[in-house]
Order: structure tokens, then C-alpha cells, then sequence
């Protein structure tokens, strides 16, 4: 069997946000083919208990603490030294060492995300090197400095501009470029064109045998209708989404619907909103289940959202920024692009049940039809082994 090895800035395991649910289900099925090794970081204490589930996926795996404190720190060298700071802020000496190692011997590398491409770039280089970007993170940090002020900006806009360098580097050393979605990999295209010719758009996909309708015990502490977001609550773009709602959307909706925020590490300014704020919880689908519509109120957004794959498939309305709907092909959504629109696409699906029940159901057709894991995994496995 084929040595292969897997790099990921996070832990894949398990699945339950949006990094990680890609990182895994592509680990779960190369796992097949491939005697993997795999090197991550782990920045959750919580997650140290999920190793065992990836040793028996993988030969191996190099897990290596990521504290954020410390991380920072380090990050900060790269203003010393004209690095992104991105590449510092994920670098270790051990992990590069045994990444160098095992780059030798594999016949293949996968990595995933910008950060970890470090490691396998000149010297360190395997025979074959699939690079999944997932998105363009550098633009990610362009948009995020149009909407700081300060210091914050200027810092911002500097990663932008190092940090896309070093991807269009990392994509001339690959075999194979991969990113998250069609305008993901049109958008790097565009600022690589040099790369074009190996870049291509592999979706997310969605198991919607987990999520689907079904009998769930009712998480919320009142009764409803419940209008729900879900996601980690420790990314910056959830936590302008859900401040954004419910400050200029939310108050436009009045005492028709109560709203949950649903998602780990929510921070104070969350907490504070005008909305339940559980936290961490051990299955998302029961928040969904009970709930009467998802709000997907992204203003910075990348790649695809699963957070709106997900309510699509079970078979929940949802109202979404187009930001939100980038590189998901499906009416069976209500777009709204600003607070007015949103409220009203809102009070119009709670007004209307059959026509929300019918908005639902038709979402959930779309994601069976169009978003199933087994095609987009196929395309990764063939871009390891072209021959």
C-alpha cells in the first residue's frame, strides 16, 4: 500500500466545524488507499481525546500542541523578518523535522491549508504534492482590513499581501492546486495566474444521511419559533455576523421569533446579544431539528458554508447573505442583503409554515442531488495518483 502524508493545521477530528469536517471526510477516505501519516496541530485541550479515533485511521500521527498565546508571540517575528504571519504563528521545529522526514519516503503528500505548505516546499518537497488552499486566505485577510480601523488594519492588509506571495510560492511547487469552490478557484486564478493550469474547485460535500429530519429531543429552554445560527463562535466573520443580526435585523423582527446563537468558545460580546448563547454543544442537529428557520447573516465570507449545507439538509429553511451562498448552486434558499430584507424574508417564512415546510424540503433535495461526498473525494484521490 502507498505511503502517504497528511498535513492539516487542526486536528480532523472530529467533524463538527467547518475545517474540520473537510480535513477529515478527505484523511477518512484516503485512509482507504493509503497507508497515511498524518501531522496536525492541536489547539483545543478538549481535543486531545480524539487522537486514538485518527490512529486508527492513520499508520501514524504527529500531534503537536498549538497554544494560541504562544502562537501569537511567535507570529509576531514575522514583522522582523518579512514572513506572512501566518508561516511562524503554525510553525514547529519537530514537526517540521519529522515532516521532512516522512516527505522523503511517502509517495505522496496531501496538505491542507496555506499554513502547513511550509513544510513541504523545496528540500522537503515529496514525489507528488496536492495543496488544498480550501480558501483564499489571503483575501480573507484583505477583507477583514476593509473592516478594521487602526494598527489592526494596516497589519491586516500586510498579511494579505505576504501571506498571497507565499501561497502563489507554495502552488508553483505543487503538482495540484484544490480550493473550496469554483468562485474560490476562479478568484486564485485570477491572483496566480501563473498556477492556473493546476488549479481546480472541489466542493465540500454534506452527509446527509446524519443530517436529516428525524426525532430529536428539544434542546431550547422556551418556546419558540426559535430562528437559529450555528458555527464556531471564536471566528471572527460568525461573531460580526451574529453582532450584525442582531443589532439591525433582529429588532426589525421584534417578538415574532426568538433568536439562539449555537456554536463553542462564544466570546463576551456574544454572550451579551440580545439572544441564547448555549455554547458548546455535543450534536448540533437537535438546535436545528427545533428549530423554525437558520439565518446564515455572513458579511465576510470564504469558500463554502456548512453551516448552510447542513440546515439545507435538514430540511430547514434558511435566509442567507449572498456572501454566505458563495460556491453553493441552489435556490431553495431566501437571500437578503441587508437588515430590512432579512427581516422581512424572515417574518414572511414564520407567517407562511407550508411555504417554509415546501422551502425546506426542496433545500434537502438539492443537497441530496447535488452535494454528496463520494464524487468530490474521487476527484482528490485521482489528483494523488493522475497515473
Amino acid at each position: 500500500m502507498r505511503e502517504l502524508l497528511f498535513l492539516s493545521q487542526r486536528i480532523p477530528f472530529p467533524p463538527d466545524k467547518g475545517d474540520k469536517i473537510r480535513s477529515f471526510h478527505i484523511l477518512e477516505h484516503l485512509s482507504r488507499n493509503w497507508r497515511v501519516r498524518l501531522g496536525c496541530f492541536v489547539d483545543d485541550l478538549a481535543d486531545w481525546r480524539h487522537v486514538p479515533a485518527l490512529e486508527r485511521l492513520c499508520v501514524e500521527v504527529r500531534a503537536v500542541p498549538l497554544d494560541r498565546r504562544r502562537a501569537r508571540l511567535r507570529g509576531m517575528t514575522g514583522l522582523l523578518d518579512g514572513r506572512p504571519l501566518t508561516l511562524p504563528w503554525f510553525h514547529d521545529s519537530g514537526l517540521a523535522r519529522w515532516a521532512a522526514e516522512t516527505a522523503r519516503t511517502a509517495d505522496a503528500a496531501f496538505v491542507y491549508s496555506s499554513a502547513m505548505a511550509q513544510y513541504v516546499m523545496g528540500p522537503a518537497r515529496p514525489r507528488r504534492l496536492v495543496l488544498d488552499l480550501v480558501d483564499v486566505d489571503s483575501d480573507k485577510w484583505r477583507l477583514y482590513a476593509e473592516h478594521r480601523r487602526g494598527p489592526s488594519r494596516w497589519v491586516h492588509a500586510r498579511e494579505s499581501r505576504r501571506l498571497l506571495a507565499f501561497e502563489r510560492a507554495a502552488a508553483a511547487q505543487a503538482d495540484a492546486v484544490v480550493l473550496v469552490s469554483k468562485p474560490e478557484a476562479d478568484l486564485f486564478r485570477k491572483l496566480a495566474p501563473e498556477v492556473a493550469g493546476k488549479v481546480s474547485g472541489i466542493a465540500n460535500g454534506i452527509d446527509a444521511a446524519r443530517f436529516s429530519p428525524g426525532d430529536y429531543p428539544n434542546p431550547y429552554p422556551e418556546p419558540g419559533p426559535w430562528i437559529v445560527f450555528t458555527g464556531a463562535m471564536d471566528y471572527w466573520p460568525n461573531i460580526d455576523a451574529v453582532g450584525w443580526f442582531a443589532r439591525e435585523a433582529l429588532p426589525l423582527i421584534g417578538p415574532a421569533a426568538r433568536f439562539a446563537v449555537v456554536g463553542a468558545n462564544p466570546p463576551p460580546e456574544v454572550r451579551a446579544l440580545n439572544a441564547l448563547v448555549p455554547g458548546r454543544v455535543a450534536d448540533m442537529r437537535p438546535w436545528l431539528a427545533h428549530a423554525a428557520l437558520a439565518v446564515a447573516p455572513l458579511r465576510v465570507a470564504r469558500g463554502i458554508q456548512n453551516k448552510v449545507l447542513e440546515a439545507m439538509a435538514m430540511a430547514l429553511p434558511v435566509v442567507c447573505t449572498p456572501q454566505a451562498l458563495e460556491g453553493i448552486e441552489a435556490g431553495e434558499v431566501e437571500l437578503a442583503a441587508d437588515a430590512p430584507s432579512f427581516a422581512a424574508a424572515v417574518l414572511r417564512l414564520l407567517a407562511a409554515p407550508d411555504e417554509a415546510r415546501a422551502l425546506g424540503e426542496a433545500a434537502r433535495q438539492r443537497v441530496l442531488a447535488d452535494h454528496a461526498w463520494p464524487s468530490r473525494l474521487a476527484r482528490i484521490e485521482a489528483l494523488l495518483s493522475p497515473d
